[in-house]
């Protein structure tokens, strides 16, 4: 798969052996920076590098993305002798790409990166779409730009070492784009989402077409001034349950809850019809089943969305819906009965809670 780039093209590799793919990039010089926990796990394999290459160990968590870490990080490339012609390779999650791909866009002005993504998370979703982001002080993703790898290499077999929880959340951030891709592809989704357990190739399938739908979109808007809005379906009630519950929930999983929330508050303002809410709702649940819920206060709630970054003034800029395929933008007015509404769906989720 090709993506169309500020910078050129760049590629997503599908392959059954990131090793072999890895032998064939990596040359004398190039820097791995590979998470503790993947790093544990394929030590022996990685040691095939070690006589030509340094392999740096990044801790696990969200301080790996910070503009400190990212400071000591190039710190320790410059006494490792890195030049601009050299490569970092990473092999990790979501905050691996984040940290890696900072510090790439900013050392000698923009150095050549390669992207191993180990979650399902980054497979179907982050590895494409060239956003970059780091935390500074106590601001989240505060810092970062635009810069894509030349080059992401997709392995499955990564997925036989993530837990039920890792899949489901990488699944749940899948399907909003398949909610958003349209009627078939949330048939299509539905229809391949139970094979997901024991067939590897279900989920490679739905990895792929999630990334060909985000990539027809990122192609339109790289820089995320219009068009490209529409994958916050989810996210800005999906973000507000993470922070109130500590992170607890794990992304995708709180990005499913999201959906939902969004299709009913749309059912709420007369824009889509309940029983698309509800068969979407169907599938959503089979997304966060075992999902523990926690009791929330509607209150509490309602202040952490009222801080999202997209709204404006005292009203909410929200992702809500008319259909599969039918997002948009839409400013919504905190009022009692959206208050009410709010309260309703949140009590169903702790009452119904496994």
């Amino acid at each position: 798969m090709n993506i169309k780039s500020y910078k050129g093209n760049y590629h997503v590799h599908f392959t059954d052996c990131f090793l072999s793919s890895l032998k064939s990039e990596a040359k004398t010089g190039d820097i791995f920076l590979i998470d503790e926990n993947v790093l544990q796990l394929y030590r022996k394999q990685f040691s095939y590098f070690e006589k030509s290459n340094t392999i740096i160990c990044l801790p696990s968590g969200e301080k790996t993305k910070s503009f400190d870490a990212a400071r000591k990080l190039i710190l320790d490339l410059m006494e490792l002798g890195f030049k601009r012609n050299h490569k970092l390779i990473a092999v990790g999650g979501g905050i691996v790409q984040d940290a890696v791909a900072f510090v790439a866009s900013i050392l000698f002005r923009g150095v050549e990166w390669i992207f191993v993504p180990t979650t399902l998370l980054a497979q179907g979703d982050s590895c494409i779409g060239s956003k970059t982001s780091v935390n500074f002080d106590n601001y989240k993703n505060l810092l970062g730009g635009f810069y894509p790898p030349s080059n992401i290499y997709i392995d499955a077999a990564f997925l036989d070492t993530l837990s039920d929880d890792e899949i489901r959340s990488g699944l749940g951030e899948m399907l909003h784009f398949f909610m958003i891709g349209g009627r078939s592809d949330f048939k299509n989704f539905r229809d391949t989402f139970h094979h997901c357990c024991e067939d590897k190739n279900a989920i490679k399938k739905l990895t792929e077409r999630s990334l060909e739908i985000k990539k027809e979109m990122i192609e339109r808007d790289e820089f995320d001034e219009g068009p490209r809005k529409v994958f916050n379906y989810g996210h800005t009630f999906g973000h507000a349950l993470e922070g109130i519950t500590n992170y607890q929930i794990p992304h995708g999983i709180a990005v499913s809850y999201g959906m939902d929330m969004a299709n009913k508050v749309s059912v709420y303002l007369g824009l889509l019809e309940e029983n698309i809410a509800m068969e979407s709702r169907e599938l959503l649940s089979q997304v966060w089943r075992n999902t523990v819920f926690p009791k929330i206060d509607t209150k509490e709630y309602l202040n952490l969305l009222s801080k999202d970054k997209k709204n404006v003034g005292s009203k909410l800029n929200l992702i809500l819906t008319s259909g599969w395929g039918e997002m948009f933008m839409k400013e919504v007015i905190p009022d009692e009965g959206f208050t009410e509404i709010v309260n309703e769906i949140l009590n169903f989720y702790y009452s119904n809670n496994n």
